[in-house]
C-alpha cells in the first residue's frame, strides 16, 4: 500500500497529496430527490438518538448543497454551515467561518472529515455532540483496499472504520454515543455496512 500509512488508531492516511478540488454542491444536487431523501434521514437519525431540541443549535461542516441544512431549520433553533466555500448555503443559516469560534450543540460532518488535510480539530471544537459519517474501511488487506471504490487518492484522504474513529474520538476528548450504518438503508451503493456513521459527545 504505497502512500499510505496506518497510525496508532488503525486509521489509514494517505502521505503524500496533491491538490484536490471538487464543487461537492454540484455533486448533491445531482443526487436528485435522493439527496432530500438522505438529508432527512440524516436529521431524523440526530432527532432519535441525541438529547436536543427546537431551541438547539447545529453546525453542519462540508454542507455541499445545503439540502441537510434546510432540513434542519424546520427543527433547530439556529442552523449553521462550515465550507470551501459558500455558495449553497441557505437563507437564514450563519456563515461560519471557523470550527471552534462558536458554541454549537450538535457538530455534523457527514462525508467531510475523510476530506481534511489534519483530522485533529474535533478536540477543539465547543459542542455537545459530534456526528460523523464515512465510507467504512472494513478491511486492510492491500488487494483489497487498493481496489476499494472509496480510496480516492487525494480527495478521500483517511479511511476510517469502527473502531478506528471510535478510538480516535476518544483521543479526541469524546464518549461513544451511538455506531450505527444506517445510511446504508438508503443508498444505492451495494455492499454490506458501506457507510459508518458515528456519535459521540463531548466529555
Amino acid at each position: 500500500m504505497e502512500n499510505y500509512v496506518k497510525d496508532k488508531f488503525g486509521i489509514i492516511h494517505q502521505v503524500k497529496k496533491n491538490e484536490f478540488f471538487k464543487d461537492y454542491g454540484v455533486e448533491r444536487n445531482n443526487y436528485g430527490e435522493l439527496s432530500n431523501y438522505l438529508s432527512y434521514l440524516r436529521l431524523g437519525f440526530i432527532q432519535g438518538i441525541l438529547h436536543v431540541d427546537s431551541n438547539s443549535s447545529i453546525l453542519d461542516v462540508g454542507f455541499g448543497n445545503g439540502d441537510f441544512l434546510r432540513a434542519c431549520q424546520k427543527y433547530f433553533k439556529v442552523c449553521a454551515g462550515y465550507d470551501l466555500f459558500y455558495d449553497y448555503l441557505p437563507t437564514n443559516c450563519v456563515k461560519e467561518e471557523s470550527l471552534h469560534n462558536n458554541y454549537y450543540d450538535v457538530v455534523t460532518f457527514f462525508d467531510s472529515l475523510e476530506h481534511f488535510d489534519d483530522i485533529n480539530v474535533l478536540d477543539k471544537i465547543k459542542c455537545k455532540y459530534v456526528v460523523i459519517s464515512v465510507p467504512n474501511c472494513v478491511s486492510d488487506d492491500p488487494e483489497w483496499f487498493m481496489n476499494w471504490k472509496h480510496r480516492r487518492p487525494d480527495e478521500h484522504l483517511h479511511h476510517f472504520n469502527a473502531d478506528s474513529l471510535c478510538a480516535f474520538l476518544n483521543s479526541q476528548g469524546y464518549a461513544i454515543h451511538t455506531v450505527s450504518h444506517f445510511e446504508d438503508t438508503i443508498r444505492k451503493s451495494p455492499g454490506v455496512n458501506n457507510i459508518l456513521t458515528v456519535a459521540a459527545e463531548k466529555l
